[in-house]
């Protein structure tokens, strides 16, 4: 399943929920913690902060407050695929659904949506990822193969690294040039590390952002994630972040 919102495209099939008692407790909680949900119509062009006034197992019902505009919550009601997304003990979590009504709730009116089949539960990154140096930032050499059937030549694209960690490295692909698709593999990128050997690695994306900038070209910011690295790999990788973070801590204490 990929998900879109305003903060990208993630492929986030691992996370998903079925359980129904799981669903209903995450839900529950966001109502008795009064916790602000964000919920966006028509492709996030809608989006207003909301919460959860009640959920209600017996009629497969949630509660949600309405927006303050009329004609906000009209287009919310003739949306098709509503979006809510909020924060629960630092863990992202996301609901879905493509029927909202009108309904009262303790005499006022209010809006209704089913109780969600599925919800997503965004954990915490399971590596630590830090920013690469913006002055002699790092590079990551990417082959792009020749495509015959539509008669696209091969073509070898340089990015420059945003962050890095463990798994993976979030790269700038200023031109666009890069197929965002969440999945796609790469085929032995070489990214270059001071200090060590070029690495080689396959990497496959994981999420896209478009960003854009003060003078308002927009680029894309693109996730990937490592591909079965080797642990020497790994090793190297590692040994950069922990000079990264020394470099940063004696910077922070002006021991540099």
């Amino acid at each position: 399943m990929v998900f879109n919102t305003k903060f990208g495209t993630e492929d986030v099939s691992p996370y998903q929920v079925h359980s129904r008692r799981e669903i209903l407790s995450l839900l529950r909680a966001m109502q008795e913690r009064g916790q602000l949900v964000s919920m966006q119509s028509n492709g996030g062009a809608e989006a207003v902060v909301t919460s959860v006034l009640e959920v209600d197992e017996d009629e497969g019902t949630v509660i949600i407050d309405r927006a303050p505009s009329n004609l906000v919550n009209q287009r919310i009601l003739e949306s098709d695929n509503v979006s809510f997304e909020t924060v629960l003990d630092n863990i992202r979590i996301m609901f879905f659904s493509d029927t909202v009504s009108e309904c009262v709730y303790e005499d006022l009116p209010a809006l209704c949506i089913p109780v969600p089949i599925t919800l997503i539960r965004l954990q915490r990154r399971e590596h630590y990822r830090v920013p690469t140096p913006v002055v002699n930032p790092l590079r990551c050499t990417i082959r792009i193969p020749a495509d015959e059937a539509s008669g696209t030549a091969a073509a070898t694209v340089i990015v420059t690294l945003k962050d890095i960690s463990g798994g993976g490295i979030g790269i700038i692909d200023e031109k666009k040039q890069l197929d965002s698709t969440v999945g796609k593999v790469y085929k032995e990128c070489r990214i270059d590390l001071p200090g060590s050997s070029p690495l080689v690695v396959d990497l496959q994306i994981r999420n896209s952002h478009e960003l854009s900038l003060t003078s308002g070209k927009s680029i894309r910011k693109l996730g990937c994630m490592f591909v079965k690295p080797p642990l020497a790999m790994q090793a190297a990788v590692q040994r950069y972040i922990t000079k990264l973070e020394r470099e940063r801590n004696a910077r922070a204490t002006g021991m540099s």
